[in-house]
């Protein structure tokens, strides 16, 4: 990026569904992400903008995505829309979302990127995968294997 590239404000991501309200109540009502306004206009037009907090796009490769899979226990879905939340604590978030009607589809495990992950069926097709940081990023960066993708040998 250079100087005369803005910085992106947000990151926004789009869930177009067909079953507004049960994904309504899955994200807002039992996830916990608050409610923000949002312009719509009548009948069928609806939306719902919630807040997460800080957001971060991860770019994987085909290989890392099937190891993230393998650490977490949960079948191969290439192609499949996931998204991960970090949380305060996993197996809590995992007891509200399969309270909440999500089918779990691995269980808490840690990982050896210092994690505890977890993942569920959400509604309209997507994969929520939740984590609790074990590391700050600082202890990390003492481990093998933690560096940015322009510092790792190929």
């Amino acid at each position: 990026m250079t100087s005369e590239t803005p910085s992106p404000k947000q990151l926004r991501l789009i869930i177009e569904t067909d079953d507004f309200d049960t994904a309504v109540r899955f994200y807002r009502d039992v996830l916990g992400m608050p409610e923000q306004l949002a312009y719509a206009t009548e009948g069928d037009d609806r939306v719902a903008i919630l807040h997460v907090g800080v957001a971060t796009i991860e770019l994987a490769t085909p290989t890392h995505a099937r190891n993230i899979d393998d650490v977490e226990g949960a079948p191969r879905t290439p192609g499949a829309l996931r998204i991960a939340l970090e949380v305060d604590d996993t197996e809590q978030a995992v007891a509200a979302a399969t309270g909440g009607g999500a089918e779990l589809i691995s269980p808490p495990v840690k990982t050896p990127f210092r994690s505890l992950n977890a993942r569920v069926q959400g509604p309209s097709g997507w994969q929520v995968t939740f984590f609790q940081e074990l590391e700050t990023l600082e202890e990390r960066a003492a481990h093998e294997g933690f560096t940015t993708d322009d510092a790792r040998e190929r």
